[in-house]
């Protein structure tokens, strides 16, 4: 009899810890799923690829137990407070297409019941998907979209960790400024060149906004669309207008594009600043030392492990896993899948409403992040990370090195541009 009531009292437990665990939104056996939404076909195909790459890396250490790695959960095996519940990437295509992103996203809460997205690299895209999730009351964290509006809309369930490109805009025209008192480099005027989606034109506002404000003359002002296959006519445009420094807003494939269009046409002016395109692991195979001097705004490098050893820790675990080194891309989206693990972890439940309660409560510090920030904190009503920070790097022999802040350089940025005809 003794055994009987034994025997009922331990199911009685089991029971209850499983309807706790349950009215959490997961039980301790079952996976937590994520939705991540990239462009895994067409144009940008490998850029996509390279962002969910990140991520996974991420669920691995989350679901794993690596106790040399100063990172959110990556001590613990999945979510203690959880039950030890892992994370499940559910994987969609995007296309790197606005309706297309809109639909999968829609497809992954209701039909694969993710609790939570990330993705999907493409402003204009992460926008529409971004929609879907706001009217289906899923939180979204996105850490590798930078277009300043994709925060100023309002949401309640949407957060962005990295930098958007107001901040990065800023970032460039104050190295410039920082370039004329340093070096002695005299810069005047400006030329913004940009792809005409969500992404390029905005930033192509930041840039016409903000040029006045450093003390810079805009003299030309050039949109183009994003899927170009011939830009002389821009080119051209560019070497007439006479700027001492362009600044570019592309996407992979008219970055290659361009490049060789401004070796054949001879355009030389003093810098060439960009944005984005120009440091997708897929540009320097397709240019290769026509892409040496260029200079791109990032979040990472892996230069920053001089002062940061988690950066080489976590770049030796990508590079073992899909042998290659841990590129801009790479890094942002790895960001993502942590946040929302930890607000999920401190929620103790899946449930939206808590979970985005958790986001807003989000204090991850500076040394357990790999880029250089002081930590991850959203803005109340923005939802931006106040501490997303932007570094450039150059082009240096066929390797992106950080060349500013200055206090944090692995190497001097070399400035004038070198024409064309000068170079081997």
């Amino acid at each position: 009899m003794h055994g009987k009531r034994s025997r009922n009292l331990s199911f009685a437990l089991a029971l209850l810890l499983s309807l706790s665990l349950t009215s959490a939104g997961v039980a301790a056996d079952q996976e937590i799923k994520i939705g991540a939404a990239y462009p895994l076909s067409g144009a940008i195909a490998s850029t996509g690829l390279d962002c969910l790459h990140g991520a996974e890396l991420a669920v691995d250490i989350i679901n794993g137990k690596y106790p040399d790695l100063n990172l959110p959960l990556a001590k613990s095996e999945g979510l203690p407070n959880l039950g030890g519940a892992k994370l499940k990437l559910v994987v969609a295509d995007t296309k790197g297409e606005p309706r297309n992103g809109q639909a999968e996203a829609e497809r992954l809460v209701t039909q694969e019941k993710v609790v939570a997205m990330i993705g999907a690299y493409q402003s204009s895209v992460t926008k529409t998907a971004s929609q879907a999730t706001e009217r289906l009351k899923i939180p979204y964290v996105c850490s590798d979209s930078s277009s300043p509006t994709l925060t100023e809309r309002g949401l309640k369930y949407f957060f962005r960790v990295s930098p958007h490109d107001a901040i990065f805009a800023r970032d460039q025209l104050q190295f410039l400024k920082d370039l004329e008192k340093a070096k002695g480099q005299k810069i005047t005027t400006i030329a913004a060149l940009y792809e005409n989606t969500e992404f390029g034109s905005n930033v192509g506002k930041q840039i016409l906004k903000l040029a006045p404000e450093f003390g810079y003359k805009v003299v030309a002002d050039i949109s183009y669309a994003a899927n170009a296959t011939d830009v002389t006519s821009e080119v051209g445009r560019l070497i007439n207008a006479k700027p001492d420094v362009l600044m570019h807003a592309s996407y992979i494939t008219d970055a290659i594009l361009f490049t060789k269009t401004y070796k054949e046409m001879g355009f030389n002016p003093k810098g060439i600043m960009t944005f984005a395109g120009y440091i997708e692991p897929g540009y320097l195979p397709a240019v290769k030392g026509d892409g040496n001097y260029m200079v791109v705004r990032s979040t990472f490098a892996l230069d920053l492990a001089k002062n940061k050893p988690l950066v080489a820790k976590v770049n030796a675990l990508f590079k073992k896993k899909y042998g290659i080194d841990m590129s801009e891309n790479a890094a942002r989206s790895f960001t993502a899948p942590f946040v929302l693990a930890d607000a999920i972890n401190r929620a103790k439940t899946t449930e939206a409403e808590a979970v985005v309660k958790a986001l807003l409560a989000t204090n991850i510090p500076g040394d357990q992040v790999i880029y250089p920030w002081k930590g991850i904190q959203f803005d109340p009503q923005s939802h931006q990370n106040i501490h997303a920070r932007g570094i450039l790097v150059q082009i240096q022999n066929q390797n992106y090195v950080t060349v500013w802040p200055f206090e944090s350089a692995a190497a001097d940025v070399i400035w004038p541009f070198p024409a064309w005809k000068t170079r081997k």
